[in-house]
């Protein structure tokens, strides 16, 4: 890779490497605090932001100082990306100074624009087209548990016309796995994505979607620059909410995943996202050690 935009830039064998090497890399820091050697020392990363954000920036950051790096991160007023200066003068200033970029932006476009320009690797830290970190993540955390992808189903309920689903669904695609989504009519998956990953199933029926599954997840229903629409989205995203009830039709030792910040009462209860189904914390986690493994992957 020279560069990590999205989860489909992995084939599945490269999926599974990186796992590998999350689970290696995550073992070590458990056990001694951090790792015996420090591949990164000297490097250095730019992290753009134009959202706010917990996990993204405390996972990259703390990550490169594990591996003996630095991050500086660049807050929206810093950069304004490709308004202060275009996307090709950014890059090729960042790239003059930093080995690495992270860039968690509102236009997927930006973040492919200055990986065009970049001479340097840029990974994609969340758009409004995907968030491929978020998803290696989650296949990370699904793994620790099943030990293995063969014969899982996954279910995703409430919003599908969103980055975390459609990463998601992308992953599902390379890996076989099977993947069925509940959505309300008007928050289904776009047409156009729903192309590209002709194995998902499709319903407006959350029992239909979770019967038997092994993994169901579900994200925030009111995202980042929707806040106009949120109570047109909670009346109508209601009846997708994880249940107790609803966590029963499935497989029973199914396991609850939710990418945060969660909102309790909404997209699921606190009994379901605080109860022993409930991995959440762990896949949070999991954010620092998959994107360890993919930053070591373009700079070693």
């Amino acid at each position: 890779m020279k560069s990590f935009l999205s989860i489909s830039d992995l084939s599945a064998i490269q999926i599974k490497q990186l796992i590998d090497r999350a689970i290696v890399l995550k073992a070590e820091v458990n056990k001694k605090g951090g790792h015996d050697t420090l591949p990164l020392k000297n490097k250095s990363m730019a992290m753009i932001f134009d959202k706010s954000s917990l996990r993204t920036r405390l996972s990259f950051e703390v990550g490169m100082t594990q591996l003996g790096g630095h991050a500086v991160y660049l807050a929206p007023d810093d950069i304004k990306l490709g308004k202060r200066e275009t996307i090709h003068d950014t890059a090729k200033v960042i790239n003059s100074m930093a080995d690495i970029i992270i860039a968690r932006v509102s236009s997927h476009e930006d973040v492919t624009e200055l990986a065009r320009y970049s001479t340097v690797p840029v990974i994609n830290a969340m758009t409004d087209v995907e968030h491929p970190c978020q998803v290696l993540a989650d296949l990370m955390t699904i793994y620790e548990q099943f030990g293995t992808f063969v014969g899982l189903k996954l279910a995703y309920l409430g919003d599908a016309d969103a980055n975390v689903i459609y990463s998601l669904a992308l992953a599902a695609q390379i890996l076989n796995l099977e993947l069925a989504i509940a959505a309300p009519k008007g928050y289904e998956m776009a047409p156009a994505a729903r192309k590209q990953v002709p194995n998902v199933k499709h319903y407006n029926d959350p029992v239909k979607a979770v019967t038997g599954a092994q993994v169901v997840i579900t994200d925030t229903w009111v995202s980042m620059g929707k806040e106009a629409e949120s109570q047109q989205r909670i009346k109508e995203l209601t009846p997708f909410q994880v249940t107790s009830e609803l966590m029963a039709k499935a497989d029973p030792k199914a396991i609850f995943l939710h990418c945060l910040p969660a909102y309790r009462g909404k997209e699921m209860t606190a009994e379901v996202i605080d109860g022993p189904q409930s991995v959440a914390f762990e896949e949070a986690e999991n954010r620092l050690h998959a994107q360890k493994a993919v930053v070591l992957e373009l700079l070693t």
